[in-house]
């Protein structure tokens, strides 16, 4: 990958930035950034590290790097407030807890007769370093979304109640070709996107502070991936 295309991946990471908006950054004209773009010039060492330092990232991605990695599975960045929702929710620590955690919400689906479950999950992060480190464990956490009144009074459960909030998120398409590479991907993207753009992580003991939906259309597996933002 080419050093200019890298370069217009992070303009549009960067909130699509217009190459005269990212020229009057670093003091440059337009032309220059165009030159740049088409591989035609490169900028000095001092103007890489101010690239460097506005988008985040570190020079051998910016110089070596492959940005544009599988970049036609991503959709553009986009920000949403979800409103208050009820949901019930299983954790599970193991070597590959994503699987059982959504089959135990799935069953609680089929005992509330609920045909289309919407369920969304996250990592769990409450380890401890022996389970990290040496038993090479990790946690996730599925979570089977109530919207009826009646499937939260029906429930065994305990219900959490989930505020309204604004998130930032990101659609995969076909997550599971190359899960280990496209979901940590995604939220390195909307990390990025959120640092060049002053959007702050949100954490609060209230919200949910990210989470991943899975859903198919027409046969196609798709992944949206949320970060709660302030």
């Amino acid at each position: 990958m080419s050093f200019g295309t890298n370069l217009q991946i992070l303009r549009k990471i960067g909130n699509d930035m217009t190459q005269e908006e990212l020229a009057n950054r670093l003091c440059v004209s337009r032309q220059t950034i165009s030159k740049w773009e088409l591989d035609i010039a490169y900028p000095e060492i001092n103007k890489l590290i101010e690239l460097c330092d506005l988008f985040s990232c570190t020079m051998d991605e910016l110089v070596r790097g492959d940005l544009n990695m599988n970049s036609n599975i991503y959709s553009d960045i986009k920000i949403k407030v979800i409103e208050p929702f009820h949901y019930i929710k299983y954790a599970v620590i193991s070597t590959e807890p994503e699987d059982d955690a959504v089959n135990h919400v799935n069953l609680w689906a089929e005992k509330l007769n609920i045909t289309n479950p919407e369920i969304i999950g996250w990592d769990f992060p409450f380890l401890s370093q022996e389970q990290i480190n040496v038993m090479h464990m990790h946690g996730y956490e599925a979570a089977l979304i109530l919207n009826d009144e009646t499937l939260i009074n029906s429930t065994e459960e305990q219900v959490f109640i989930q505020e309204r909030q604004k998130y930032i998120f990101i659609t995969i398409s076909e997550p599971f070709v190359s899960p280990f590479c496209s979901i940590p991907n995604a939220y390195k993207i909307l990390m990025k996107h959120m640092k060049i753009n002053g959007l702050k992580h949100k954490q609060d003991k209230n919200i949910i502070e990210c989470f991943e939906k899975s859903y198919k259309i027409k046969e196609r597996h798709y992944m949206d991936v949320y970060i709660a933002i302030k």
